[in-house]
């Protein structure tokens, strides 16, 4: 999304819950000020004041309070309404001084916090308290009655220009101050946002690049059978005349490889593949290389524990391939995240299942259970119907579990 300025950037209207706040705001402060002018008239506070009819004091007391009912809807407008309400009111000798005054602040702060235009808001402003300024400075000199010499017309004057231009200018920076918090807070929920789409974008990335990885792999183990199904549908041709016997062998090597191979072929449909490049070389790694994985944990200062529980059997070469990886990746979160001593890995030949069990006694390890080769480890598991589980180890360290169906007599 491009980036926009501060006066370009408008701050989205308010809420339906705030829009009724201001209505009963708008309400309680009209209320509070008739009585105020009620209390002002019965006390004589304001009688220096020249005073009108009553019912025209309450007209002007509601033309200048009401308009905080939409105030957050309509900023601009409330501003100059209750400015120009309150320049008229003062002259027309309404004895209610405390409440309106205080709407102005109210509606000079509200212009800065929610103005649409930025521009045109903070002009707006600045005129305001320019304007309210000259107002007190001059209602203060006419209303307060003759002074006694020049010098002291001058102090007040002073002290009234100085007491309220520390409340105006407070206003002024107050709505700032607010609105320049709320347009913070709406770019770091932009940003917030696009780090999301940017993260499940890596996430998804990494799911693709792991099932091309899962799908050469067993590209290479399918063309093994297929590659091994012709040399024995040869021989099988080759002796059907002269060796029946040899024959039917062979064409049972090739029926069983067949299996094995549609078994491969139906596991390949769980990855996706780019189809950008040819698939490259793989190693060739399996559950009997499991070893090697320790002994360069080992290497790397660890004290390792590998042992194999229950009658190794043979296994799928992709299943055998897909052991030795999530191995590799759960030694290597160890190694990178958990700042751990001892690691312990066990394979167990269950019945009809196999499991995986890698175990480390680190303080970190959990800190790569957000990362991307957890997700590798997700799609290896799921290609072969298994189940994962990681977390922390209720003794303390991290823990990876593996689990995977196997089918006995299934040549590797």
């Amino acid at each position: 999304m491009p980036s926009v300025t501060p006066d370009e950037w408008r701050r989205p209207g308010p809420t339906a819950r705030q829009r009724r706040i201001d209505v009963w705001t708008g309400l309680a402060v009209a209320a509070v000020a008739v009585i105020n002018l009620f209390l002002s008239r019965g006390g004589g506070i304001f009688d220096f004041v020249p005073a009108v009819a009553l019912w025209e004091q309450v007209v002007w007391v509601l033309a200048i309070t009401l308009p905080l009912t939409v105030r957050r809807r309509y900023p601009e407008a409330v501003a100059i309404t209750v400015a120009l309400a309150l320049l008229v009111s003062r002259q027309r000798g309404i004895q209610e001084l405390q409440i309106t005054t205080g709407v102005l602040f109210a509606a000079i702060y509200t212009l800065g916090a929610w103005g649409r235009n930025r521009a045109v808001s903070r002009n707006l402003r600045l005129g305001l308290v320019g304007f309210a300024l000259v107002w007190i400075t001059l209602a203060v000199l006419v209303f307060g009655g003759p002074l006694p010499e020049p010098a002291v017309a001058a102090s007040l004057t002073m002290n009234v220009l100085v007491v309220n231009a520390g409340f105006f200018a407070f206003c002024h920076l107050m709505g700032d101050a607010v609105w320049n918090g709320v347009r913070r807070r709406h770019e770091l929920e932009e940003q917030a946002a696009e780090l999301r789409a940017a993260q499940a974008l890596a996430a998804e990335r990494a799911v693709l690049g792991e099932r091309v990885r899962i799908a050469r792999e067993l590209h290479d183990v399918v063309a093994h059978h297929v590659s091994v199904m012709g040399i024995q549908a040869s021989a099988a041709r080759r002796a059907l005349d002269k060796d029946p016997v040899r024959a039917r062998t062979a064409l049972s090597a090739v029926e069983e490889g067949a299996r094995t191979a549609v078994d491969e072929l139906r596991r390949m449909l769980g990855a996706l593949r780019s189809g950008e490049a040819e698939p490259a070389t793989v190693e060739k790694v399996g559950v009997d290389r499991l070893p090697e994985i320790t002994d360069r944990a080992r290497e790397a200062g660890l004290t390792v524990e590998f042992a194999v529980y229950g009658e190794p059997v043979p296994l799928p070469e992709s299943l055998s391939q897909a052991v030795y990886r999530i191995v590799q990746e759960a030694v290597t979160n160890t190694l990178k995240h958990a700042h751990a001593r001892t690691l312990d890995v066990r394979v167990r030949y269950l019945n009809g299942e196999l499991e995986l069990d890698v175990t480390d006694d680190g303080r970190g390890g959990s800190a790569a259970a957000g990362g991307m080769g957890l997700v590798g480890m997700r799609e290896r598991v799921s290609v072969h119907d298994g189940t994962l589980t990681h977390g922390p180890h209720p003794d303390g360290g991290y823990r990876v579990r593996a689990r995977f169906p196997y089918q006995t007599g299934v040549p590797a």
